[in-house]
């Protein structure tokens, strides 16, 4: 087809011709099936990444600017590429979904059985040693698993008003977040030296000042706040 030809047909699709609409996909559906083989060995069948391609297609017949000096076709794939990547991406990202919830189940199962057996709530390294998975594919199951509800939906306990659950928030927000906090914080108090603890434990479990540990160490008031900087400091870039 001519490139007259095609801007007519374009032309008329586009102020609502159904017919010319439909030639001009049907004219480029070549088009499609030529990117769509570039996506081949993905773990898709062909003709569902077609269909999606298809819908690229048809964005690029009802968006395409006539006062564009360049082909029909130099619009056209990057606008049908784009739409076959979109679906790979959110398609991978809902897979990944799907994972973490089956992981946010196991992790569950072994934090419950390590909890039984060690009689303290377990942390990231003891949970994955347990499960075998990695320290933050722990914590993102556990993020990914949080449940969802509406803010407004009600619920009535055995005694007492019916109430909803924005007036739970608070409660449930803090004690899953205490719990990443806690196996967190376990994890990276494991990785500092004896005396980086130590430190540690005295100024905030403790409560003592930098003074009183200076004493208990054995070194200078100056030398803890240095080196109380310096942990401190370290935790926040693993946390990062």
């Amino acid at each position: 087809m001519h490139g007259e030809d095609m801007r007519r047909l374009l032309k008329e699709a586009q102020q609502g011709d159904r017919d010319a609409r439909e030639q001009m996909i049907q004219n480029n559906m070549g088009l499609v099936w030529s990117i769509v083989h570039r996506f081949a060995n993905r773990g898709y069948e062909l003709e569902d990444l077609f269909q999606v391609g298809s819908i690229g297609l048809m964005k690029a017949v009802d968006n395409f600017d006539l006062s564009f000096e360049v082909k029909f076709s130099t619009y056209a794939v990057p606008m049908i590429t784009g739409e076959i990547r979109r679906f790979l991406r959110d398609d991978g990202m809902i897979k990944v979904s799907r994972s973490l919830k089956e992981n946010g189940a196991k992790v569950r199962q072994a934090r419950e059985k390590l909890l039984a057996e060690l009689g303290h709530e377990p942390n990231l390294q003891e949970i994955s040693d347990e499960t075998g998975f990695p320290k933050e594919e722990i914590v993102m199951a556990l993020e990914a698993n949080e449940e969802v509800e509406s803010i407004d939906k009600t619920y009535k306990p055995e005694e007492g008003k019916e109430s909803c659950l924005a007036d739970r928030i608070p409660q449930k927000k803090d004690s899953h977040e205490a719990l990443l906090n806690h196996m967190l914080l376990e994890q990276l108090l494991a990785e500092l030296g004896d005396t980086e603890r130590r430190l540690i434990e005295l100024r905030y479990f403790k409560d003592k000042t930098q003074t009183q540990v200076a004493g208990e160490l054995g070194i200078s008031q100056v030398q803890v706040s240095r080196l109380e900087k310096r942990i401190l400091l370290g935790m926040r870039n693993r946390i990062r």
